[in-house]
């Protein structure tokens, strides 16, 4: 069986302020329908007796992985949680693993969560040709037909043909300079490389028990001791703290005499930077990309993007990238978009929390979003799903108030439970244990103010939560 194995564990900080470790690219909508994710999971659903997904994704962003398959109307997949991240060797064999509880055989298309692909014909196209080779025992990488000398990729070189548009892997390069990857252009027999593999998984831990035998120990070990946990694998973390961080590039595909390429072009992208995804979208006459509230006046080959109530104008600019969301504004120029993680290590070093989060906080139950603070209160606008709840807990240095703004709310304070309907209000008294949940069938939306001597996300004692979080 063809099953699809899709890696979601990148965190994006090179698109920071809209893509950030809490909510990363992956999980966003940045070109086209529906988020990166989604579309990579669409794409697999194009294929002939394909399997539903197996997911291998941080423990962070389970709740969204799982709700993003849910929207998208995918069943059955499987979603398998690393307690840290540690490369993609050991992510595929996680996923490599659980595939061959289901079938021996098992054929594993391995794809980046966060990679943007244009034409899906093209894309299909190549892993049906890439299927005999892959069943015959290669591991098969796909091959992006290069267009521009890009400095910003690694490239592989073509050796023979093997049949069907496949080929031997001559060698593998690093990130060439300019000069370097101008001449790989002109040659003709390179490819940029995409992530993108397809292999039997049985093949790829054989592979990875060659030539790196203690990662592929440590990781079988891993995942033996693990547990399930509601719908998701939940590997064993002091065991999986074991495990080598290292690349498939390198623990495998570099190694083996079984590495085959098959080119292909599919207007990819792997929305590496701003720039990137300025030269991936459309643009208008002056050569910008624009969303949301933005005005260009005398503005050309620049990326604008407004993710907030807040208009963006500029006038007599060239080759920038503005992009504002509700608590942070990025300006850079266009060919200096890759060190935008500069920043967010920067905000790391000083001990700020824009790097992680957005005013925007996404749970499992639904989301709040951080309207104004002061030295001792916090005003948030939450919103529940229907039939989702908050967790019983308690906070020892906060009171809070409750205003309904629209739908139904049951709330528990204490011993009392009871409802609150639309512009009905309660106070829930520092130290009481209590909860909220939506027993209604449209999302509960209300205003939570608290006051207190301190209002950190870390003041909550979880009595019970149907999400497992302690």
């Amino acid at each position: 069986m063809l099953i699809p194995l899709i890696l979601s564990g990148g965190s994006g900080t090179r698109l920071w302020p809209v893509s950030r470790r809490n909510l990363p690219k992956q999980f966003l909508s940045l070109s086209g329908e529906g988020t990166l994710f989604q579309q990579t999971v669409a794409r697999t659903q194009k294929l002939p007796d394909v399997r539903a997904p197996i997911v291998v994704a941080s423990e962070d962003h389970r709740f969204l992985a799982a709700d993003q398959l849910l929207e998208s109307g995918v069943t059955g997949a499987s979603i398998v949680l690393e307690p840290m991240a540690r490369n993609t060797a050991p992510a595929i064999a996680l996923g490599a693993l659980k595939a061959m509880e289901q079938d021996a055989d098992a054929l594993l298309l391995v794809l980046p969560a966060d990679h943007l692909i244009g034409d899906t014909h093209s894309f299909t196209d190549a892993v049906k040709q890439a299927l005999p080779a892959a069943k015959e025992g290669w591991l098969v990488t796909f091959g992006i037909h290069p267009d521009r000398p890009e400095t910003g990729f690694g490239y592989i070189r073509r050796a023979e043909s093997i049949g069907d548009n496949a080929y031997r892997v001559g060698k593998f390069v690093e990130k060439p300079d300019l000069p370097t990857a101008e001449s790989y252009l002109k040659d003709g027999g390179y490819d940029w490389n995409s992530g993108m593999f397809l292999f039997k998984a049985s093949r790829y831990l054989e592979e990875l028990g060659t030539h790196a035998p203690a990662m592929l120990a440590a990781v079988r070990e891993a995942y033996a001791t693990g547990h399930k946990d509601l719908d998701f694998v939940r590997v064993d973390g002091d065991a999986f703290a074991k495990v080598p961080d290292n690349s498939i590039d390198y623990a495998v595909m570099e190694k083996t005499s079984h590495a085959a390429v098959i080119p292909v072009d599919c207007a990819w992208s792997d929305i590496g930077s701003w720039s990137a995804l300025w030269l991936s979208g459309e643009h208008d006459a002056q050569g910008n990309q624009r969303e949301g509230d933005t005005m260009a006046i005398d503005t050309r080959n620049s990326l604008l993007r407004s993710h907030d109530r807040h208009m963006i104008a500029t006038v007599g600019v060239d080759d920038l990238v503005i992009v504002s969301t509700p608590d942070a504004t990025l300006v850079a120029h266009r060919n200096a978009a890759q060190d935008v993680k500069k920043v967010v290590d920067q905000l790391k070093a000083s001990g700020r929390t824009e790097h992680s989060f957005h005013r925007v906080v996404h749970r499992p139950w639904g989301s709040y979003d951080s309207l104004e603070a002061g030295g001792r209160f916090q005003v948030k606008r939450i919103v529940v799903k229907p039939g989702a709840s908050l967790s019983l807990q308690k906070h020892h240095h906060r009171a809070e108030h409750w205003i309904v703004v629209s739908g139904t709310a049951e709330v528990t304070c204490d011993d009392k439970v009871f409802l609150l309907g639309e512009n009905q209000s309660t106070y829930i008294p520092l130290g009481s244990v209590h909860r909220l949940r939506n027993p209604g069938k449209v999302p509960l939306e209300l205003i939570e103010v608290q006051s207190g001597s301190y209002l950190g996300e870390d003041d909550i004692v979880r009595f019970d939560d149907v999400y497992g979080r302690a």
